[in-house]
């Protein structure tokens, strides 16, 4: 652990075991700097951390505080929990397309308190800019709409742009390995349509990401099911067991703030993956949506930049961090670019050019980074009051993430609570989530449920929370 993460963790572990009780003053930050030797910078770091986990509050002219009492945290990998070590899982066929489609659609309708879809509040994105830049880019280049390309199908300032921004995530993407998508759900399944074929089977986190699990149902592939850690991502030994024993065709996995647990795969762990995958063949499907939302410091790392073997397909957009209605993002393929090229040359071909060149610009003005430090704080103070407020108003035995990343909670309800009816009372009463059951291919997780936390903190969200905690003992 980095010094600040070891001071964090001590302090964390005071607060988890009661040794530390809510209204308990911390040592002030000099006391602490020189009691531990440490500079003010990382014991700052180390209270803000805690700060962003729920755990500690700063008070105007008088330190930091332990906040009431913390949500329990959920400390292993949910569902498996009883799984022996050398215990294979099964793959299983995907059939839950239809089911989600109805409580997606539930969850949009009028009036909804918004806890049901991962995306950031318009007020925390981009539009207003984006809006200045198509109309400065348009008026600069007017004949850039003006003709398409099955060939040529990026831009070459994104490409630059791109590859810039990848040396700050210590990855080097090489120009002629990215193919410009519309989408991260589009690039995925360039890259699915790639490497497999109808019934290979496909390793994913357990839970996962329900479009994940979609895209599989759709291509007709079965899911391998791995246990996921609610901090350290999936289960490695249970992976190399899993791609011991049986042909696995490839991994789709999101390493960095992993949707739904928020987990962050450790570095080491990042290597041993990619070592692994690369020895046995098995091309890994990176989603790397959520890197740049990370609550950790330094951006992570995605596992593209420990792959030595082009091994890896990094997929991301821009969804989370400017605006989900660009439909932009794209894949760095390594050695299975000309694959990728051909797929996105039969489907789609080139992804509008003025919108390719907006991104550019963007990514490459000095405010881009500001937007992201603010998004980012704002992003963890919301899943932090979130946290809290499950502490306060879901039932005691509620088991909650930490998350290292991303806009969303898992909760892990007591076992008699059926997640799939109380998603019914929730939206009778006007609450969306998404239950846990739509996470999982083989129907797990029926007492767990998401919820986003991606509006700004307000007294609707708190009521919301405090009336669906109570709908779970009704």
């Amino acid at each position: 652990m980095l010094l600040y993460e070891n001071l964090a963790h001590e302090f964390s572990t005071l607060i988890s075991d009661g040794h530390m009780r809510p209204g308990d003053r911390l040592p002030s930050v000099r006391h602490l700097a020189q009691q531990r030797k440490l500079s003010i910078s990382t014991v700052v770091q180390a209270l803000r951390s805690l700060e962003s986990r729920g755990m500690v509050e700063a008070r105007p002219q008088s330190g930091y505080f332990v906040r009431r009492r913390p949500a329990r945290m959920l400390e292993t990998a949910p569902g498996h929990a009883g799984m022996a070590p050398d215990q294979p899982v099964q793959p299983v066929d995907v059939g839950l397309s239809r089911r989600l489609v109805e409580v997606l659609h539930a969850n949009e309708a009028p009036d909804m308190v918004p806890l049901g879809s991962a995306l950031p509040a318009t007020e925390l994105l981009l539009a207003p800019r984006l809006n200045r830049l198509y109309a400065s880019v348009a008026r600069r280049q007017p004949r850039i709409l003006a003709g398409s390309s099955h060939g040529d199908l990026n831009e070459a300032p994104l490409l630059r742009a791109i590859t810039h921004r990848a040396l700050e995530w210590g990855c080097t993407i090489a120009p002629e390995e990215i193919i410009v998508t519309n989408s991260c759900t589009e690039a995925m399944t360039l890259c699915l349509r790639a490497v497999t074929r109808p019934g290979d089977t496909v390793a994913v986190e357990s839970p996962t990401y329900y479009v994940m699990l979609q895209l599989l149902e759709a291509m007709g592939l079965r899911a391998l099911e791995i246990p996921t850690h609610p901090v350290t991502g999936i289960s490695l030994d249970a992976l190399e067991l899993a791609t011991r024993e049986r042909k696995v065709a490839a991994c789709l996995l999101i390493p960095n703030g992993a949707n739904p647990l928020g987990s962050l795969m450790p570095d080491a762990a990042k290597q041993r993956l990619a070592d692994l995958l690369a020895a046995r063949d098995v091309p890994l499907i990176e989603d790397d949506i959520y890197g740049d939302v990370c609550f950790t410091g330094a951006r992570p790392r995605p596992v593209h930049a420990f792959d030595t073997h082009g091994n890896t397909m990094l997929c991301t957009s821009f969804s989370k961090t400017v605006s989900p209605a660009l439909r932009i993002g794209f894949v760095a393929a390594g050695r299975r670019t000309a694959d990728i090229v051909l797929q996105k040359t039969l489907t789609s071909g080139k992804t509008n050019p003025l919108t390719q060149r907006v991104i550019a610009e963007l990514m490459e003005s000095r405010g881009f980074d500001v937007h992201l430090r603010t998004l980012r704080r704002r992003l963890a103070d919301q899943v932090a009051r979130t946290r809290d407020a499950v502490a306060r108003y879901f039932p005691v035995e509620t088991r909650v993430t930490d998350p290292q990343g991303g806009l969303v909670l898992w909760l892990e309800l007591p076992p008699e609570v059926d997640c799939s009816a109380l998603h019914q009372r929730a939206i009778a009463a006007g609450i969306a989530f998404v239950p846990g059951e739509m996470f999982s291919a083989s129907g797990q997780y029926r007492n767990c449920l998401r919820l986003a936390c991606g509006q700004p903190w307000s007294e609707r969200i708190d009521d919301a929370l405090r009336r669906l905690g109570g709908l779970c003992v009704a």
